[in-house]
């Protein structure tokens, strides 16, 4: 029962606007940050994939890593979306 509960919260939470644009905009930061690893990854700049995976931690350093890209470009995206909503307010008023 806890779980339905707090399941209820959540949904009645994203059912806001402001929350469901930050919950979007986060959303589609972390699919960029995970482009961006697999990216990092996949071209091997400067022996990146190399040294990563020649490391005896490198699952952890690849998560850092993602952990790193996920906070940056989720909170770039959201700030983003934020900034957009005043302009998108006044080209509402200039239309009228």
């Amino acid at each position: 029962m806890i779980f339905g509960s707090r399941a209820k919260a959540v949904v009645a939470t994203l059912q806001q606007p402001l929350w469901r644009l930050l919950a979007i905009n986060l959303a589609s930061g972390i699919a960029v940050a995970i482009l961006l690893v697999g990216g990092l990854l996949a071209l091997n700049p400067a022996h990146l994939r190399d040294l990563i995976v020649t490391d005896i931690h490198g699952v952890a350093t690849i998560a850092l890593l993602l952990f790193g890209f996920v906070i940056t470009l989720g909170s770039t995206a959201m700030g983003t979306a934020i900034m957009a909503i005043g302009r998108s307010v006044d080209r509402a008023r200039a239309d009228r």
